[in-house]
């Protein structure tokens, strides 16, 4: 992958240090949307050699860092939305062909975010599901957990990432929700408006992982675009793919329609990173500068 361009950069150069005798340093440059709560902030960064390997961890768990060459890695560290304000520090780990290693630590300035609320009516049963329908929202809650902790080391995808469809945002990332007058958890995607039997297509490459007609979101989709990056696409009216494949840019996943807990045809899309809640626009605006 090639970068061109910035987003909102911080560029970071840091003294040398490692191993004894190591007197390579790491230069880091962040590049995010804004740094708060629901957004993706890409990690540039660069050594003087070269670098067998480079490991992160971010808010206690690991990080995928993926190269462009040997001395140019690339890490994404999404930030979710629960993050309350504050400085949240990022340890990279950088191993040379020699055995050496050179550590740096890289902090995020999280800023606090309000967002909105939003009042909705749908049918009751999608409130306050009958207990005929429990064991099958928790066999299939299950199936979403397993599919958004898949770490796929590698990134399937390359270049930018690009919307499905064509259509405006009607109701956005994070958005606390009140259903028939109760409070249910916050909108954890975005939804995009656009007519019934629209063609939605996949925004980067990746493996399809699930496949299936759930209890809340319908015919759902859900793709794995590898370094802890997965992507679902809920209430189609049609599915185009099946488990296992192979998809690229811009291929058909299937249709928008009405199908699970909908007040009208739209396309719901999430987006997890490492497990982080993130908003689809944030991954777009911080890999907007990439090159295929």
């Amino acid at each position: 992958m090639a970068f061109r361009g910035w987003l909102c950069t911080l560029l970071v150069m840091l003294p040398a240090g490692g191993t004894v005798g190591q007197t390579a340093s790491l230069e880091v440059s962040v590049h995010a949307r804004a740094m708060q709560p629901g957004e993706v902030a890409r990690l540039d960064i660069h050594a003087r050699e070269s670098l067998a390997a480079v490991e992160a961890t971010a808010f206690g768990h690991a990080v995928q860092a993926f190269r462009t060459n040997s001395s140019d890695w690339h890490a994404l560290v999404g930030i979710d939305l629960d993050v309350p304000p504050g400085d949240v520090s990022v340890t990279i780990v950088g191993r040379t062909a020699s055995g050496g290693e050179i550590a740096r630590t890289q902090v995020l300035a999280v800023e606090a975010k309000e967002f909105p609320t939003r009042t909705l009516r749908v049918d009751p049963r999608f409130v306050t599901p009958p207990k005929s329908a429990e064991a099958r929202i928790a066999r299939e809650r299950a199936a979403l957990g397993r599919a958004f902790r898949l770490v796929t080391p590698a990134p399937a995808w390359h270049g930018p990432f690009v919307l499905p469809i064509e259509g405006s945002v009607v109701s956005g990332f994070g958005v606390r929700s009140v259903f028939n007058n109760q409070p249910r958890a916050p909108h954890g995607g975005a939804d995009f408006a656009s007519p019934e039997g629209t063609p939605i297509a996949a925004p980067n490459a990746g493996r399809v992982v699930l496949v299936g007609d759930l209890y809340f979101t319908g015919n759902t989709i859900v793709i794995d675009h590898g370094a802890g990056l997965q992507s679902l696409f809920a209430h189609l009216s049609r599915v185009d793919v099946h488990e296992g494949d192979h998809v690229e840019r811009g291929a058909i996943l299937g249709a928008v329609g009405a199908t699970g807990r909908v007040t009208g045809p739209h396309l719901h899309w999430t987006v997890r990173l490492n497990g982080a809640r993130v908003d689809p626009l944030s991954l777009i605006s911080a890999l907007a500068d990439v090159t295929d």
